[in-house]
Protein backbone atom coordinates (compact mmCIF):
# COMPACT_ATOMS: atom_id res chain seq x y z
CA UNK A 1 0.00 0.00 0.00
CA UNK A 2 2.86 2.42 0.72
CA UNK A 3 3.92 2.47 -2.95
CA UNK A 4 0.39 2.74 -4.34
CA UNK A 5 0.82 6.36 -5.49
CA UNK A 6 4.58 6.19 -6.07
CA UNK A 7 4.29 6.04 -9.88
CA UNK A 8 2.32 9.29 -9.79
CA UNK A 9 4.72 11.34 -7.63
CA UNK A 10 5.78 13.75 -10.40
CA UNK A 11 2.20 14.45 -11.45
CA UNK A 12 1.07 14.80 -7.82
CA UNK A 13 3.86 17.32 -7.24
CA UNK A 14 2.47 19.37 -10.13
CA UNK A 15 -1.07 19.09 -8.76
CA UNK A 16 0.17 20.13 -5.31
CA UNK A 17 1.91 23.18 -6.83
CA UNK A 18 -1.18 24.13 -8.83
CA UNK A 19 -3.51 23.81 -5.83
CA UNK A 20 -1.17 25.68 -3.48
CA UNK A 21 -0.90 28.43 -6.10
CA UNK A 22 -4.68 28.62 -6.54
CA UNK A 23 -5.25 28.72 -2.79
CA UNK A 24 -2.86 31.63 -2.26
CA UNK A 25 -4.03 33.34 -5.46
CA UNK A 26 -7.53 33.70 -4.00
CA UNK A 27 -6.10 35.83 -1.19
CA UNK A 28 -4.48 38.09 -3.76
CA UNK A 29 -7.62 38.42 -5.85
CA UNK A 30 -9.70 39.17 -2.72
CA UNK A 31 -7.28 41.89 -1.55
CA UNK A 32 -6.49 43.51 -4.91
CA UNK A 33 -9.49 42.76 -7.15
CA UNK A 34 -12.18 42.48 -4.48
CA UNK A 35 -13.16 39.00 -5.62
CA UNK A 36 -14.27 36.96 -3.86
CA UNK A 37 -15.74 39.56 -1.53
CA UNK A 38 -14.31 38.97 1.95
CA UNK A 39 -15.25 41.30 4.78
CA UNK A 40 -11.72 41.45 6.24
CA UNK A 41 -10.30 42.55 2.86
CA UNK A 42 -13.14 44.89 1.87
CA UNK A 43 -11.33 48.14 2.66
CA UNK A 44 -7.80 47.44 1.48
CA UNK A 45 -6.53 50.70 0.01
CA UNK A 46 -3.86 50.90 -2.69
CA UNK A 47 -0.49 51.06 -0.96
CA UNK A 48 -1.84 50.03 2.47
CA UNK A 49 0.98 48.38 4.40
CA UNK A 50 1.27 45.38 4.59
CA UNK A 51 -2.06 44.05 3.30
CA UNK A 52 -2.05 45.58 -0.19
CA UNK A 53 1.59 44.64 -0.83
CA UNK A 54 0.97 41.09 0.38
CA UNK A 55 -2.02 40.94 -1.99
CA UNK A 56 0.11 42.00 -4.95
CA UNK A 57 2.71 39.34 -4.10
CA UNK A 58 0.01 36.68 -3.68
CA UNK A 59 -1.62 37.70 -6.95
CA UNK A 60 1.55 37.78 -9.07
CA UNK A 61 3.51 34.88 -7.62
CA UNK A 62 0.39 32.77 -7.01
CA UNK A 63 -0.47 33.06 -10.71
CA UNK A 64 3.11 32.21 -11.70
CA UNK A 65 3.00 29.18 -9.43
CA UNK A 66 -0.29 27.98 -10.92
CA UNK A 67 1.11 27.95 -14.46
CA UNK A 68 4.51 26.75 -13.28
CA UNK A 69 6.62 29.65 -14.54
CA UNK A 70 9.61 30.69 -12.39
CA UNK A 71 8.20 28.19 -9.92
CA UNK A 72 11.11 27.83 -7.52
CA UNK A 73 11.67 31.56 -7.01
CA UNK A 74 7.91 32.19 -6.82
CA UNK A 75 7.51 29.51 -4.16
CA UNK A 76 10.51 30.85 -2.24
CA UNK A 77 9.11 34.40 -2.24
CA UNK A 78 5.68 33.14 -1.18
CA UNK A 79 7.28 31.09 1.59
CA UNK A 80 8.97 34.23 2.90
CA UNK A 81 5.71 36.18 2.64
CA UNK A 82 3.90 33.54 4.69
CA UNK A 83 6.64 33.55 7.33
CA UNK A 84 6.35 37.34 7.46
CA UNK A 85 2.55 37.05 7.73
CA UNK A 86 2.89 34.62 10.62
CA UNK A 87 5.43 36.60 12.62
CA UNK A 88 3.98 40.07 11.94
CA UNK A 89 0.26 39.30 11.74
CA UNK A 90 -0.34 36.27 13.91
CA UNK A 91 2.38 35.73 16.53
CA UNK A 92 1.76 39.10 18.26
CA UNK A 93 -1.88 38.14 18.89
CA UNK A 94 -0.96 36.13 21.90
CA UNK A 95 0.77 32.85 22.33
CA UNK A 96 3.27 31.67 19.76
CA UNK A 97 0.99 28.70 19.03
CA UNK A 98 -0.64 28.86 15.56
CA UNK A 99 -3.88 27.30 16.80
CA UNK A 100 -4.26 30.06 19.37
CA UNK A 101 -3.15 33.05 17.25
CA UNK A 102 -4.90 32.11 13.99
CA UNK A 103 -1.66 31.50 12.09
CA UNK A 104 -2.10 27.85 11.16
CA UNK A 105 -2.74 28.57 7.48
CA UNK A 106 0.20 30.99 7.21
CA UNK A 107 2.54 28.44 8.84
CA UNK A 108 1.32 25.61 6.61
CA UNK A 109 1.61 27.76 3.47
CA UNK A 110 5.13 28.79 4.52
CA UNK A 111 6.38 25.22 4.67
CA UNK A 112 4.39 24.06 1.62
CA UNK A 113 5.98 26.81 -0.47
CA UNK A 114 9.42 26.11 0.99
CA UNK A 115 9.00 22.48 -0.09
CA UNK A 116 7.97 23.55 -3.59
CA UNK A 117 10.99 25.86 -3.81
CA UNK A 118 13.19 22.83 -3.12
CA UNK A 119 11.24 20.17 -5.07
CA UNK A 120 10.49 22.21 -8.18
CA UNK A 121 7.34 22.49 -10.25
CA UNK A 122 6.88 18.93 -11.48
CA UNK A 123 6.32 17.86 -15.09
CA UNK A 124 3.06 19.76 -15.69
CA UNK A 125 4.51 23.26 -15.81
CA UNK A 126 5.78 25.93 -18.16
CA UNK A 127 9.20 25.51 -16.54
CA UNK A 128 9.24 21.82 -17.54
CA UNK A 129 8.17 22.63 -21.12
CA UNK A 130 10.95 25.24 -21.45
CA UNK A 131 13.48 22.79 -19.99
CA UNK A 132 12.43 20.08 -22.49
CA UNK A 133 12.87 22.42 -25.48
CA UNK A 134 16.43 23.34 -24.52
Amino acid sequence: MENFLAPYRPQLLSIFRIMAGLLVLQFGTAKILGYPAVASFANVAVGQWPTWYAGVIELVFGALLVIGLFSRISAFILSGLMAFAYFIGHAPRGMFMPLVNGGTLAALFCFAFLYLAAAGPGPLSVDAIVRRKQ
